[in-house]
């Protein structure tokens, strides 16, 4: 393992902690930080970036929240996966942070909507969800990023929940949403064919379990989608 210094810019922003988790995911991301290598202190990280000791804190345990890094007591934080290089062309750095923090509420929200939806749709709205499906199966055959049959497919979910607040939430959510949605199907479209699979399978598991009406498995089926969706752009499991 292999000590490693950063190359940082200050910051003159809002949401620091966002700007520095950005261009500490960059240089995993590119590469000029290797797995295994391990990160300059937090007083180093406080000088050069010229923030305040609580704003490190929070880049690095959102970096280590998302499986990026892992601190050692006593020891030092270290790289412990590394994303793909193209995710930093699909969003800006800084939001990236955003967009994963963007899986904590929709887990919450979006995994009680499945177990909901599936007692409580109706079977037009069954339809609906169908129909989503089939739209995003549609773009994913086209090549298409998807993002915007992905969210109606959720959404159609929030609406079979049978309480209008969901959906009117998601909507409420819909831009830092639909910029998730966008970088994870950006790096969905760009892998491996078994990936695009993978993710088509997983929301035709969800709509199984609605049609079905088996409330824990479209619960338990919406949270692995999610939790996938998160790990496949951190690359925390070696996802391609």
């Amino acid at each position: 393992m292999n000590d490693v210094t950063l190359k940082l810019k200050p910051a003159r922003r809002e949401r620091l902690a966002d700007v520095l988790y950005g261009q500490i995911l960059e240089q995993i991301a590119s590469g000029q930080m290797a797995e295994g290598a391990k990160l300059p202190s937090e007083a180093h990280i406080c000088r050069d970036f010229q923030v305040s000791r609580p704003v490190v804190r929070e880049a690095l345990m959102r970096l280590q929240a998302d499986g990026l890094v892992v601190s050692r007591q006593g020891i030092g934080t270290f790289v412990k996966s590394r994303p793909s290089d193209k995710l930093t062309s699909l969003a800006a750095s800084a939001e990236i942070a955003i967009y994963l923090r963007a899986f904590e509420p929709r887990l919450a929200l979006e995994t009680e909507c499945a177990g909901l939806a599936a007692m409580r749709r109706t079977k037009a709205q069954l339809n609906q969800i169908g129909e989503a499906l089939a739209a995003l199966e549609g773009a994913f055959a086209r090549g298409e990023t998807g993002w915007e049959e992905d969210f109606a497919f959720h959404h159609a979910v929030a609406e079979a929940a049978g309480n209008e607040l969901f959906p009117r939430l998601l909507e409420e959510l819909r831009d830092i949403l639909s910029g998730s949605m966008r970088m994870a199907l950006g790096l969905t479209r760009q892998g491996s064919d078994d990936r695009r699979r993978r993710v088509l399978e997983e929301h035709r598991k969800i709509y199984s379990a609605i049609s079905g009406q088996n409330r824990d498995l479209a619960r338990l089926y919406m949270r692995y989608h999610l939790t996938e969706s998160r790990a496949r752009i951190t690359g925390s499991h070696g996802d391609l």
